[in-house]
């Protein structure tokens, strides 16, 4: 209104004051007669109802009411939940029924629920939401559904060997279970189900697996100072030719590598890691046999001439366990010339996984072999 009729808010408060305008010209101002907070019985009831109103909020604002659960709750609450809270203090203010739908826009029944609510449960029953049933809830809908998924796609007319979500949904129609894609993933995640991919585990198919293990075992946890225990295999044969793998392109480019090549040649390397000192041995040959395997032995003998025993732990090939490397052996350990003792703890069949030094080829070929093209 100030601003509007281009006066200060002091010359509009001064009006305000006064029930007729002053007069002017050295004529005795009458005292001005404050307007009185208490409303006149000539008020409307709803202009007096409002004005309370009005005033119960404002002491409700400034923290002038007394504290209590109620007014605690008010603050961080969604506008409806809010209406909620402030008809039941409202109710208990002494508002009436019409008041407060006047003031809240709620309705008559919404403002009695309310006060029913928090009269029997609290806070908890006037504020907490329904739980409504959810159909990946239902124990029907979940029977029929787990049902189906233990079934081949095939009983269903799908030529196929696992479900797929299309068809979950097209089967479970045609049962009389209606459902979403999303309720059905519900319903499996809920259950603990996940889709995984079967992959391929290392088995042994040795009979006596268990015993060869908790040999090597027994020979690792009670390894003395003066023994060492080898992990021998033969890595190979392998073409010396360009050999595809892993490599840093830049943009544009798309590395390639002849599918038909002339090899250059081929190696076997054969090698035994020393799993106490991790050390490599090492040697290359043209052919995996026993004499190969002598030929390994004799140089770990020379090597490793100080020590006291040599455990030597290889897969279960052919040549690893032959008369000949056994009499070796034998003939080695018979005499006493000072070289160390050999003694064989072989790997169960099947089990390549539990030779160490397969990390160590694994490592080579791809820093050396793979993406390489040797002269």
């Amino acid at each position: 209104m100030a601003k509007k009729e281009g006066m200060s808010r002091s010359t509009l408060r001064k009006i305000l004051i006064f029930e007729s305008p002053p007069g002017y010209g050295g004529r005795s101002i009458p005292k001005p007669q404050q307007r009185s907070l208490s409303l006149s019985p000539s008020i409307p009831h709803v202009d007096i109802v409002r004005q309370r109103w009005m005033e119960w909020l404002y002491d409700l604002e400034r923290g002038a009411l007394p504290s209590n659960s109620l007014q605690s709750a008010l603050y961080g609450l969604g506008r409806y939940r809010r209406k909620k809270v402030l008809a039941v203090m409202a109710r208990r203010s002494g508002f009436t029924i019409n008041a407060i739908v006047d003031h809240l826009g709620l309705s008559k029944t919404t403002v009695r629920r309310c006060s029913a609510l928090f009269d029997t449960g609290g806070l908890d029953a006037l504020l907490g939401r329904k739980k409504l049933p959810r159909k990946a809830d239902d124990d029907a809908f979940r029977a029929a559904l787990f049902s189906l998924l233990h079934e081949p796609p095939s009983l269903s007319g799908f030529i196929r060997t696992t479900w797929r979500m299309a068809d979950l949904k097209k089967t479970l129609v045609a049962r009389g279970f209606s459902a979403s894609d999303d309720v059905i993933r519900e319903a499996i995640r809920n259950t603990g189900f996940r889709w995984r991919s079967a992959k391929v585990v290392l088995t042994s198919t040795d009979p006596e697996y268990r015993q060869k293990l908790q040999r090597v075992q027994d020979v690792l946890s009670h390894l003395g100072d003066n023994e060492r225990f080898f992990s021998i295999d033969e890595y190979g044969p392998f073409a010396v030719k360009a050999k595809p793998g892993r490599i840093l392109a830049g943009p544009g480019e798309s590395p390639s590598v002849p599918q038909w090549q002339k090899s250059k040649g081929w190696l076997i390397a054969t090698a035994a890691l020393e799993l106490s000192h991790n050390r490599v041995t090492h040697f290359y040959s043209r052919a995996k046999n026993t004499t190969e395997m002598i030929r390994m032995a004799e140089i770990l003998l020379n090597e490793y001439r100080t020590a006291k025993t040599l455990y030597l732990s290889w897969d279960a090939a052919s040549w690893h366990m032959s008369k000949q490397l056994l009499a070796f052996v034998d003939k080695n350990n018979a005499r006493a010339d000072g070289m160390p003792r050999i003694e064989l703890a072989p790997l169960p069949a099947s089990a390549q996984f539990l030779n160490v030094i397969e990390s160590v080829f694994s490592g080579m070929a791809r820093a050396i072999i793979h993406n390489s093209d040797y002269s």
